[in-house]
């Protein structure tokens, strides 16, 4: 039987809590795809790699279709979306964003399938990540050794992806990545604390430090020391996440950190529109400032 309101603890904007204990999420379910070795649209190779049984993390890698052994490129390690609860790197949305941009940007692609509350609560999407980003550094596959320059590595997400990346490039500058340099960060539409959803964060992350927890609530000490030279943030203008995207911009610039920092408006746009339709100008658009970044 379906639960009434009266039997509802709290309502978030992806599930609710029922005072049995028990979530209902309101969330579509995830239509995979499976990697490919020419995909027919991109004809970027892609595999699904293990990094580790214990805890379950793996990650879907990309190559573009032209590639040699004498060339290295950039890597883009990608973090998905979906507010730590939901979507997958094996998304058919993010395999085909993430295959668009190995083809644009012609680089080598990591994206991180990493573990989602409620089967694996808030910290371990932020750990499964860096054990990514560690095995990235470390060498692990053939793909990474033979046609990645580590020198040249940049972090990437959305939503809850953004707000990840920010966190890895805080942890590489607070005790580094042997192995490997992070350039830039790419966040787009980025959840961090200062809306409604701060609560559905603290409750996804049992042991938190509060609204001003610096996984949510960047704190300027990590700002100051954040681990790359460049960062790139898009806002979108009909976003709730606006607001806070925005003020991590501002702080950033106030931090002392020594990098260059640029924010992107996407004017008349809903949070992570990009995804949807590849082939929409607006998307097309954020895509190509994407690889202007990286070629910078």
């Amino acid at each position: 039987m379906a639960s009434s309101d009266s039997e509802t603890l709290h309502k978030f904007r992806f599930f609710s809590v029922h005072k049995d204990g028990t979530l209902k999420f309101s969330l579509p379910p995830v239509q995979k795809t499976l990697p490919s070795d020419k995909d027919p649209t991109t004809r970027v190779r892609s595999k699904d790699v293990t990094i580790s049984t214990d805890p379950p993390v793996s990650a879907r890698l990309f190559l573009p279709r032209s590639v040699g052994s004498a060339t290295k490129l950039p890597l883009l390690f990608y973090v998905h979306g979906g507010g730590f609860s939901w979507q997958s790197a094996f998304s058919t949305h993010y395999h085909n964003f993430v295959a668009a941009m190995v083809a644009e940007a012609n680089c080598v692609a990591v994206s991180v399938e990493y573990g989602l509350f409620p089967d694996r609560p808030i910290p371990a999407c932020y750990d499964d990540s860096w054990a990514a980003l560690q095995w990235v550094a470390a060498r692990q596959d053939p793909w990474v050794v033979e046609h990645a320059d580590l020198d040249r590595v940049f972090l990437a997400g959305d939503s809850a992806g953004g707000n990840i990346s920010h966190t890895l490039a805080a942890r590489v500058g607070s005790i580094g990545l042997p192995g490997a340099k992070v350039v830039g960060a790419i966040l787009v539409h980025p959840f961090f604390g200062g809306t409604e959803d701060d609560h559905m964060w603290l409750y996804m992350c049992p042991e938190n430090g509060g609204l001003r927890d610096p996984r949510m609530k960047p704190a300027a000490a990590d700002m100051a020391s954040l681990g790359c030279e460049r960062v790139l943030v898009f806002v979108a203008e009909k976003d709730h996440l606006m607001g806070p995207g925005i003020e991590y911009v501002e702080e950033l610039k106030k931090s002392g950190w020594g990098g260059t920092v640029e924010v992107v408006k996407n004017i008349g746009e809903h949070h992570c529109f990009h995804l949807f339709d590849l082939e929409y100008e607006k998307s097309v658009e954020l895509r190509q400032k994407f690889v202007s970044f990286m070629k910078q």
